[in-house]
């Protein structure tokens, strides 16, 4: 029986392995510059995207502002998830802060980003969780003071009446010019 057990439980972890394969987590780096509210500069790796999130265009400086304040001149590790982003060349991973906080879920906690991670990402279901907090909240994009008509806005604009378009007066047709003879 315990051989049972133990072959079953040996089965049930490669299995979870080649479903869930672990996150590849880097040593601490130095946050050298934020480069953007989604983008940072790291010692030993250069640019790095936040994984998983978009910053809100309309909170940018915002956004950007909370992001310098959280990794700036500080150590975080970071999390690369490529098994599940198609290995673009653009390197992405989710920045953990020494505390253990995630970065990328704390900027949308905030309603400073948006989430676009795929639901097969190891955080997907942290960052909706997130997200949907800070649509309840109203905070950040998802407040009542938010523009919808700012590009980037993640909420659909309410339908707007349809006004009839003004029709331009017709021209009158050209006149060919005779020439006398």
């Amino acid at each position: 029986m315990q051989v049972l057990l133990t072959t079953l439980n040996v089965l049930v972890a490669a299995a979870a392995t080649l479903l869930w394969p672990p996150v590849e987590r880097s040593e601490a780096v130095l946050v050298r510059a934020v480069i953007d509210a989604d983008t940072i500069d790291v010692a030993q790796a250069g640019r790095v995207r936040l994984l998983g999130i978009d910053a809100a265009t309309p909170l940018a400086n915002l956004a950007r502002e909370r992001l310098t304040g959280l990794v700036l001149q500080r150590w975080v590790r970071l999390e690369r998830d490529d098994a599940r982003t198609g290995g673009r060349a653009r390197r992405s991973a989710y920045v953990v802060t020494g505390d253990g906080v995630c970065v990328n879920a704390v900027l949308v906690r905030e309603g400073l980003a948006r989430v676009t991670a795929q639901p097969s990402l190891v955080r997907f279901a942290e960052f909706k969780d997130a997200e949907a907090e800070a649509r309840r909240l109203e905070k950040g994009i998802w407040s009542a003071t938010a523009s919808p008509d700012s590009p980037g806005y993640t909420r659909r604009p309410a339908s707007r009446p349809k006004t009839p378009t003004p029709k331009s007066p017709k021209t009158p047709p050209k006149q060919e010019k005779r020439r006398s003879s």
